[in-house]
């Protein structure tokens, strides 16, 4: 397994450490409950350095990736981050990832950890099949540390540690920046639903970073937190994680992408999803509550009145809630909140109902 800077940090912790995707990364320090509660509650601390970063530069970079990216990135500002899918030329969905913009010429991408090979691939390909002749595309994922600093206490933690302000940094606007004394690019942005920052450093510095923010956060109640808890605040948030959610026979219009995919424009794959949008999709992702007892877990199948209709692809106990909740497809008709079904938990039925995504919206400032 690949280990990131931080391995013997998480060893020395006492993390449970387990292999996701080639990565040996923590799944938990205590336990998945507190490690969510503290992060929406104060604030969690997340090794996210097995992540992909691929900078774009030159002239034609904006070009070549209006021409692969479904979302058009017309008046994406300096310093904006904007969601995008990559897809296929059957638009299915090759990766999910954010798009930083540096300057003109001059853009990263944030892949999936498993992804990030196959995106960069892709992108070539196409880069080559159209010309792109000036445009750079370069790997810095080894280069690159990433933390993810979650919570309603994470503005006053990574302040206590660096010098220009974070009060008007915008949501997915990032800065570049020091923390400490390294170099770095800070975002508002993340993947729990709360508050919070995703910090890039330098590899070698990354570790620095970790100690100092734990150390500042510690009277405030930081905790590391793993990718079990990650996993439970992303779900209560209405999130998808690639690979359950989604993949290259998954479109944007059968989940909640439908709103990065610009239709305005030309991109590779932009023709298959136009028809797609004429004719209409099958089937369609909801998120769901069970009533009964059980947790609904990825796989299970998803039944109405006696018959099977779908499958789920991510489900877990909601400490938040305090609740059981999933997402699923289904076909379309049977989409709308409120609609009954089962899902199979072993040899037992459970009832259920769809209900609006997120199942969890934090209440802002």
């Amino acid at each position: 397994m690949q280990k990131t800077p931080l391995y013997d940090r998480h060893v020395q912790l006492g993390a449970k450490l387990i292999d996701f995707g080639g990565w040996a990364m923590p799944v938990q320090y205590t336990n998945v409950i507190a490690e969510h509660r503290t992060t929406r509650e104060a604030a969690g601390l997340f090794d996210i350095c097995h992540m992909g970063e691929i900078d774009v530069k030159g002239p034609g970079a904006f070009a070549l990736l209006q021409c692969v990216m479904s979302r058009n990135l017309e008046g994406q500002k300096i310093g904006q981050m904007k969601l995008s899918i990559l897809p296929n030329r059957r638009g299915g969905i090759i990766d999910d990832l954010t798009i930083y913009k540096f300057s003109e010429d001059y853009y990263r991408l944030v892949t999936n950890a498993a992804t990030k090979d196959k995106d960069l691939n892709w992108i070539r390909k196409i880069k080559d099949e159209k010309g792109f002749r000036s445009v750079e595309l370069i790997d810095i994922t080894e280069d690159t540390g990433k933390l993810d600093l979650q919570g309603p206490l994470s503005e006053q933690i990574l302040q206590r540690i660096m010098k220009d302000p974070l009060t008007p940094l915008r949501y997915y606007c990032s800065m570049e920046t020091k923390v400490l004394d390294a170099p770095a690019i800070v975002s508002r942005s993340g993947y729990t639903g709360e508050d919070g920052f995703e910090i890039y450093v330098s590899a070698d510095k990354v570790g620095e970073v970790w100690d100092a923010l734990l150390e500042a956060g510690r009277p405030a109640g930081i905790k590391p937190i793993g990718l079990g808890a990650r996993d439970t605040l992303r779900l209560e948030s209405g999130m998808m994680l690639y690979g359950n959610e989604m993949c290259e026979t998954v479109s944007p219009f059968e989940v909640v992408y439908g709103w990065v995919t610009n239709l305005e424009k030309d991109f590779i794959g932009c023709d298959a999803l136009m028809h797609q949008k004429r004719e209409g999709v099958k089937k369609k992702l909801v998120g769901f509550e069970v009533e009964d007892r059980g947790i609904a877990r990825h796989g299970y199948k998803v039944f109405k009145e006696g018959r099977e209709i779908g499958e789920v692809t991510s489900g877990t106990f909601a400490p938040t809630l305090q609740k059981a909740i999933g997402l699923a497809f289904v076909p379309v008709e049977c989409r709308e909140p409120g609609t009954s079904i089962d899902i199979q938990i072993r040899d037992n039925f459970a009832k259920a109902q769809v209900v609006l995504l997120p199942f969890y919206k934090r209440k802002k400032k």
